[in-house]
């Protein structure tokens, strides 16, 4: 039986090259060092060959093959760059360039669009042919991302990431030639559609067509109204990747950082949404060990901190709302002590506290509009979402330098977390920090520092299962990441279900790959690559903590004490818990 070879050798450019076999000619040239324009490609999505930019030359062949969707073969010798191929790729562009307007200035991706990059890499100084711009109003229908139709170029990656990796099927291609754009399907606005607000489609589209809804004017707005309080919550996952806006690397940790420049931008206060994400454990960890020692509830108990899964799940898999936890999630759980606990505890008026939380999630800002959750203190409870783009753009346009900052502390009150809330930012962070503490309401004790990192947990698996054991009993967790992978999740335990078997106790779920690391309002190019090293950024930030434990945090021990009397009783509940309601179920 002949063996399959595990490699190849060939050639790129003259320079011999050995790659693992099935590498493509685009993947194989950036191992060489060599980069081949593309505006189609994405390391998270299978090869389209959409754009038509990536073709190359093979010696001894009439064809230019798209080096994105062919495998480079043993032996080949292949030509990248040359005049002919950069006459082709010009022309292509330039007919991109006549379906797309000249908008740049007002763009929401100007300086970081891939398009205007190439446009300039390869000097295309004006319009050559008839422009034919798509005359469709922009869709600003959901709040939470935008779509303007004029600047879609067909690449396909939106409509590939929304139906192949999140399962949502909000986008679809509609019409054929060049009449072909990307709306949702049925052509209906993206409100009335599946969508989750996710915003992967944002994430991944390599021009304007698809951005969140900007909000910095109105917290600018709000800053410069000295009848106002303005503070800020900074998410876990926004300080492992705001750096990338100003040049640092991925991963590294700018917390101190962050809160300096938010004060000189002109916040009257910062808090640490790390501080509820600790809180949240408290009560979630209650609730778990409730239904998992006295049977209060059903199991398994599935996370509820993700708001792109909350709706998703209420719209596509209402046989769950019984395993939902009922904790609020820690971006809801700030915001109504913001306004609450913070205001009575500083005299401050709590229809003048604006509160401001900055989040790696598009979908965050769809869930202030959550009337049943976001409106505990009597008021908005969180007014105004920010991604860690949005935030980037705040700090620029501050005219600081943001590499000058020092390091600075949170304010007291509600900036004194754990490692256990800083890890909520990444996939399976949640269980862990769940299962620490649920280790010690079992026990009376921590885990031993050398099994404080709950590995199985860990790691970008789509689905991961464990089995922990506490105290001579096993619970039985699993975590999935990417809304596809949450699918296949629920269907197993559906179909257990359905044969009189439970599968597990509890449930993590983050609706976008690697969790709220990789979120949808993130800086853009993102990678697996780069989600691992946020991802580590994560765990790092938990290690260096004199703190690991949510329930060892003092700030969450005074919390309970002077305001919320204990986890899960009347005033948490009246706070920091919210219901769950089945709504339009969309049939794909």
């Amino acid at each position: 039986m002949l063996e399959t070879a595990t490699t190849v050798k060939a050639k790129i450019n003259g320079t011999a090259v050995e790659v693992p076999a099935g590498t493509s000619i685009l993947d194989a040239a950036r191992m060489a060092g060599v980069r081949i324009p593309t505006l189609c490609s994405d390391p998270d999505l299978l090869p389209t060959a959409a754009c038509g930019l990536c073709i190359v030359k093979i010696a001894g062949s009439n064809k230019q093959p798209r080096a994105c969707a062919t495998a480079l073969a043993d032996g080949m010798d292949v030509i990248t760059h040359d005049g002919d191929l950069t006459r082709v790729r010009r022309t292509v562009l330039e007919l991109i360039l006549s379906t797309h307007p000249n908008s740049c200035l007002t763009c929401g991706r100007n300086g970081s669009c891939e398009l205007q990059t190439l446009l300039g890499e390869f000097g295309v100084p004006e319009d050559r042919l008839e422009k034919r711009i798509c005359d469709v109003p922009s869709d600003r229908s959901n709040g939470s991302i935008t779509i303007d139709f004029s600047k879609c170029i067909n690449c396909g990656r939106c409509v590939q990431v929304c139906q192949q990796v999140q399962n949502v099927w909000a986008l679809s291609s509609l019409n054929r030639g060049i009449h072909t754009r990307v709306a949702p399907a049925g052509d209906i606005l993206l409100a009335q559609s599946p969508c989750i607000k996710c915003g992967q489609c944002a994430a991944h589209c390599p021009t304007g067509a698809i951005v969140e809804h900007d909000e910095t004017s109105a917290v600018w707005d709000a800053l410069r109204d000295p009848d106002l309080f303005v503070s800020a919550q900074i998410a876990p996952a926004v300080r492992v990747a705001l750096g990338e806006e100003f040049g640092y690397p991925p991963g590294t940790n700018l917390t101190g950082q962050i809160h300096a420049a938010l004060r000189r931008v002109g916040f009257d206060a910062v808090f640490e949404t790390p501080v509820t994400a600790d809180l949240t454990i408290m009560e979630e960890a209650t609730e778990f060990m409730k239904r998992f020692t006295e049977g209060s509830g059903p199991l398994p108990i599935i996370t509820s901190c993700c708001p792109a899964w909350t709706d998703y799940m209420e719209k596509n898999h209402q046989d769950f709302i019984e395993n939902f936890s009922t904790a609020k999630s820690p971006q809801q759980m700030l915001g109504v002590l913001a306004k609450t606990y913070y205001s009575e505890k500083k005299g401050i008026d709590p229809a003048k506290h604006f509160q401001v939380s900055i989040m790696p999630c598009t979908a965050k800002k769809y869930e202030l509009e959550r009337t049943d959750e976001m409106f505990a203190s009597g008021y908005q409870d969180v007014d105004i979402t920010l991604t860690t783009r949005e935030v980037a753009r705040l700090i620029k346009q501050s005219g600081l330098v943001f590499q000058d900052m020092p390091d600075e502390d949170a304010d007291s009150l509600l900036g004194h977390y754990s490692g256990a809330g800083t890890i909520f930012g990444t996939t399976g962070g949640v269980m862990e920090a769940a299962l620490r503490t649920a280790h010690f309401m079992v026990t009376g004790e921590n885990l031993a520092k050398d099994a404080l990192e709950i590995l199985p947990v860990r790691g970008m698996k789509g689905v991961k299962e464990a089995e922990i054991d506490i105290a001579g009993t096993k619970v039985r967790v699993a975590i999935a990441h990417g809304m596809g992978n949450v699918d296949a999740l629920l269907e197993k335990v559906r179909d257990a279900r359905a044969r009189g078997e439970s599968l597990y106790d509890m449930i993590e779920v983050m609706a976008c790959p690697g969790g709220c690391l990789g979120g949808g309002g993130q800086p853009y190019n993102i990678s697996e690559n780069i989600r691992v090293k946020r991802m580590e950024g994560l765990y790092q930030d938990d290690r260096d903590r004199e703190l690991r434990f949510a329930h060892e945090n003092p700030a969450i021990k005074e919390l309970y004490r002077d305001f919320l009397g204990e986890p899960m009783g009347p005033k948490a509940h009246e706070l920091l818990h919210t219901t769950y309601t089945a709504r339009k179920k969309y049939k794909r």
